[in-house]
């Protein structure tokens, strides 16, 4: 890995843990955390020792407490589109081919929360607070949250938590669909890594493939979104996984998937 000043790796086996290392600022996203971290996901993405990757802040205060807002000050219309327009850790996030998993630590607020609605599943503490409150700054979500958020949770929801800029705690979030389970603090590490560590065991392309399809259903119409499924489907055919998996559901013993 490179040198990196805003981002700390662990690798736990198959699983690798990135940390957003800014607790001082509680992890508040600015963009060398965007540069940074996208050239993290860059090199894990070609690891193939990595299968899973587990997104989260340092520190028990924030996961992400939004955006540098320092940054916001002297912003052009045209200078802050074209930051937008640049690759972020959002789209960065989004793209990447294996399973994303964010273990919500703590606030999760505008910006934190735009990137763990980028992460494929979400898993947080029970003192978790998110929220979107860019409207108290007079500026809405410019992360995907208008988008990725209506699409997890509904518009009438997503609608509230935009034009309110109130936060909903951990047990509120799961009610809605935004967060797949709560943990309390001590056990949040243990059980995510739990999580991550049971998908990681699983066939490496058809988790590709899976991402993709699930992905693809929120972003075209029915018809669309089951040709896809079927294209993807029979590429699973193709693959040595595929072999292994029927060949050790028959055989009555547990798969050894290398990822081919």
């Amino acid at each position: 890995m490179g040198d990196f000043e805003t981002i700390s790796l662990e690798m736990h086996g198959r699983v690798a843990m990135v940390t957003i290392n800014r607790p001082e600022k509680l992890n508040a996203l600015n963009s060398k955390v965007h540069r940074e971290g996208a050239a993290v996901l860059d090199e894990l993405k070609d690891d193939n020792e990595v299968r899973v990757v587990v997104i989260t802040g340092a520190g028990e205060k924030a996961f992400i407490a939004g955006a540098d807002i320092s940054e916001f000050e002297g912003k052009t219309p045209v200078t802050q589109r074209a930051v937008f327009q640049e690759r972020t850790l959002f789209n960065s996030i989004d793209s990447f081919p294996k399973p994303v998993i964010a273990m919500v630590n703590g606030f999760c607020l505008g910006g934190g929360n735009e990137l763990a609605l980028a992460c494929d599943l979400r898993i947080c503490s029970e003192n978790a607070k998110f929220s979107q409150p860019e409207i108290n700054l007079g500026i809405m979500p410019g992360g995907g949250g208008t988008q990725r958020l209506t699409r997890l949770i509904g518009e009438g929801r997503s609608m509230e938590m935009m034009l309110t800029g109130d936060m909903i705690d951990a047990e509120t979030a799961h009610s809605f669909g935004l967060v797949n389970h709560v943990y309390p603090a001590d056990q949040l590490l243990e059980k995510t890594l739990e999580l991550a560590s049971k998908i990681a065991e699983k066939a490496p392309i058809a988790l590709q493939l899976c991402k993709e399809a699930v992905k693809f259903a929120s972003r075209s119409n029915l018809d669309e979104g089951l040709r896809r499924e079927v294209d993807l489907f029979a590429i699973c055919f193709s693959t040595e996984d595929k072999q292994e998996g029927v060949s050790a559901f028959l055989e009555k013993r547990k798969p050894e998937f290398k990822g081919r």
